[in-house]
């Protein structure tokens, strides 16, 4: 059967139409396929992107969380470091609270606190090299301290020694300055000035002495000073008594006289006279200077 050729174009006309159309289809399809692939990777980078950002905070927090330890263990021994670490400690505590509250895809404001991060890290670098630098200085002012303190100590004892060593030569210097006597001897004298025995013509007493030579002994004038005491130790004193000091207390002499003593040996005689009476026994006769005790004799009369 032949077709009509009306019928034939009009058929034409409709696959040709229908095949567009099928492309048309196809097309959009492949449109629509492709952007649900292309929407799909977007949304995976995001989402990758955004669970990358989320680790980036979390580790920015640890991080901050790390340094606010290491804040806590850092301590020193000095008030002025001590408040600056205390206002650090405050700045850290804040910026983990900010951190917290930013959203991760705040890129810009995330690397700002990662610079403030990088910034108390330097700050607790510098307390650690100014504690360590003054903890180095106060060991080594300690130690210097320390050995001032020995030197001071032994210089005190080299010092103590020093000052007994020149005590000791000091007293022996003034122990051998000391002016001392020989010889010492009393006599009972008559009215003819001969010696005697017998108290009953004893009308004066002499004592006798040598100032013995001693180079160390001060020059100039020296005087003596006797004590003469009865048998029943009463000093015997005359209207011209004089007194004396030695040992710190005031002494009573009965007699006394001064002579010239320039470091060399002098014999001296002291006279007591104007005594009314003497009776029978054992007188004694104390010598002294002002600085020492030079010695005593016995006297017996009948």
């Amino acid at each position: 059967m032949v077709e009509d050729p009306l019928e034939r174009i009009e058929r034409e006309e409709r696959e040709k139409k229908n095949k567009g159309l099928r492309n048309i289809t196809i097309g959009l399809a492949c449109v629509a396929a492709a952007l649900a692939a292309a929407l799909g990777y977007i949304w995976f980078q995001k989402s990758s992107l955004v669970k990358d950002l989320n680790v980036e905070k979390q580790e920015l927090t640890a991080q901050l969380e790390n340094l606010q330890n290491d804040y806590v263990n850092l301590s020193s021994d000095y008030e002025m470091i001590n408040s600056q670490l205390d206002s650090s400690r405050e700045e850290v505590a804040q910026l983990i609270e900010r951190v917290k509250k930013t959203d991760a895809t705040n890129r810009a404001q995330i690397r700002k606190y990662e610079k403030e991060l990088g910034t108390l890290r330097s700050i607790m670098r510098n307390y650690i090299v100014q504690i360590d630098s003054l903890n180095t200085l106060n060991h080594k002012l300690t130690a210097d301290a320390a050995a001032a303190r020995k030197e001071a100590a032994e210089a005190r004892t080299a010092n103590a020694e020093l000052n007994k060593q020149v005590e000791s030569l000091s007293g022996q210097v003034a122990a051998g300055s000391v002016i001392k006597a020989r010889g010492i001897s009393i006599v009972a004298h008559n009215a003819s000035d001969k010696a005697t025995d017998r108290s009953s013509r004893v009308v004066r007493l002499l004592t006798t002495l040598s100032l013995v030579e001693n180079d160390l002994a001060p020059k100039g004038p020296v005087r003596v000073y006797i004590r003469v005491k009865d048998p029943e130790g009463i000093l015997l004193t005359n209207s011209e008594q004089a007194s004396f000091s030695y040992g710190g207390e005031t002494l009573m002499a009965s007699a006394s006289r001064e002579v010239d003593y320039e470091g060399k040996e002098v014999e001296m005689s002291i006279y007591l006279n104007d005594i009314p009476s003497y009776t029978k026994g054992v007188y004694t006769v104390e010598a002294y200077t002002s600085q020492a005790f030079l010695g005593k004799s016995e006297l017996l009369l009948r």
